[in-house]
């Protein structure tokens, strides 16, 4: 059954707290949390080898602990640099083949930068980017998997949500990872009430359809923010200035009978954070 998962992105303080080191042992301390979904995090390299990838996804499906993995930080879908875009290209491929070992299909990218050339001309390269990565999956027998452009929180960075939405529209495989506390951040706290969560859900439901909307994939957590850069640093859900909350976007899943996966950023306490939001959507009246 289909069904809206929680999980941290990456290991929390409390899994090395706890004694735990290896992969092999995230699902069993997931479970103990209640939580169904984990990132692998790849932000420096995808420096996983099939052997362990496969291992680890093993143990993760005994757990019923579904998986996505988040590309390296340095690809760059927007750079005007060819070889590097290039290089972009096959950083991709690497993080498709690492989470299809796991057997996990998402793979979570950022989109990119803007540096000294236009919006418009950064998401036109980074769609040409994007078209090449669905072409090199498909070459490898990777077109299951799923790529995953995320809503950035600087706003030097390329990631508005109508950015993502633009690359989404590329092919029906591409879903929108929406971080919630990024777009938060680069309006300067503008998810603040519930009309401003729905208007994220109708712009994807109005330009990738109902279907791909209610499967979205997702980040969440409270960010700091400046003026003008958008995001400074991550926090955690103990944080009272700086938002967002949780509440109106766990109505909003249930409302609009959404299944995404939702995976909890907060710095150190992201399995906590994310059983908090498990919590949430239940007394919301999720399932």
């Amino acid at each position: 059954m289909i069904k809206t998962r929680f999980g941290p992105a990456g290991n929390a303080k409390s899994f090395f707290a706890l004694g735990y080191r290896k992969n092999t042992q995230i699902p069993e301390y997931l479970e103990k949390m209640g939580l169904s979904a984990y990132e692998y995090q790849c932000g420096r390299g995808v420096k996983i080898s099939n052997e362990s990838a496969s291992a680890f996804g093993t143990a993760a499906l005994e757990k019923d602990i579904q998986l996505s993995l988040h590309a390296p930080y340095y690809i760059s879908m927007s750079g005007i640099d060819e070889e590097k875009r290039l290089k972009s290209v096959e950083y991709v491929l690497q993080s498709a083949c690492a989470v299809h070992a796991m057997g996990g299909r998402r793979v979570v990218i950022h989109t990119g930068s803007c540096g000294k050339i236009s919006r418009e001309q950064a998401l036109e390269l980074a769609c040409d980017t994007m078209q090449k990565c669905i072409s090199k999956l498909d070459e490898h027998g990777l077109s299951h998997i799923q790529l995953c452009p995320e809503t950035m929180g600087k706003l030097n960075q390329l990631g508005t949500l109508d950015e993502v939405l633009e690359l989404c529209k590329l092919d029906d495989r591409i879903l929108p990872c929406i971080d919630f506390g990024h777009l938060n951040a680069r309006t300067y706290g503008g998810l603040n009430n519930s009309e401003a969560f729905e208007e994220i859900f109708k712009k994807m439901e109005n330009v990738i359809g109902q279907d791909r909307m209610r499967i979205f994939h997702s980040h969440f957590s409270k960010i700091e923010y400046t003026k003008p850069g958008g995001e400074k640093c991550h926090l955690t859900f103990a944080d009272t200035q700086f938002g967002p909350e949780f509440e109106p976007l766990a109505e909003l899943i249930v409302c609009k009978n959404c299944t995404p996966t939702i995976i909890c950023e907060s710095a150190g306490m992201q399995a906590e954070d994310a059983v908090t939001m498990q919590q949430m959507y239940l007394k919301a009246g999720g399932k």
